[in-house]
């Protein structure tokens, strides 16, 4: 279908916890492609609906060459200690930060004809999971820096030229 632009921090829909998904219909297929299409774009690991404007729970994943989808994804099971792990956001552009993250992660949900799906692993998977899950709960990684950190992050963000 299309890639679709990325909402920057600071749009309202970036903030917006996300309604399900209740019937998959053309429209959702069509949301489904984008993501697709949209994380396919190299150095991208997860795109997140409310990234591409739209507030429903849905993301794509791309990660060590596997590419994905998840409707409606719950994040299930965290497991590890969280430890700050180095963090970018498409819609925070040129800020690399640690954020804390679990080493592993599971999120379940379902696919275009509604069967279950269930997607688990570790490292970058495990951060990308995480990472989108918040999206759709209408939170930005930024949210998880340690204060001194975020403190330095916003100030990027008010100082960058894209804000």
């Amino acid at each position: 279908m299309t890639v679709r632009e990325i909402r920057l921090f600071g749009d309202p829909v970036l903030r917006t916890v996300c309604a399900e998904i209740d019937t998959i219909d053309d429209g959702v297929r069509a949301l489904i492609a984008d993501l697709v299409d949209s994380v396919e774009v190299p150095g991208r690991a997860g795109v997140a609906a409310p990234q591409i404007g739209v507030p429903l729970r849905a993301f794509s994943y791309n990660v060590d060459g596997r590419i994905g989808y998840v409707i409606n994804p719950v994040l299930t099971e965290v497991r590890g200690e969280p430890v700050p792990t180095g963090e970018g956001c498409l819609s925070v552009p040129g800020l690399w930060h640690d954020a804390i993250r679990y080493p592993w992660a599971r999120v379940e949900g379902i696919d275009l004809d509604g069967e279950p799906v269930v997607i688990e692993g570790e490292g970058l998977l495990a951060q990308a999971l995480q990472h989108e899950t918040d999206h759709l709960d209408g939170r930005v990684y930024l949210s998880r820096l340690a204060p001194e950190t975020r403190k330095v992050a916003m100030r990027e963000v008010r100082e960058s030229s894209w804000f």
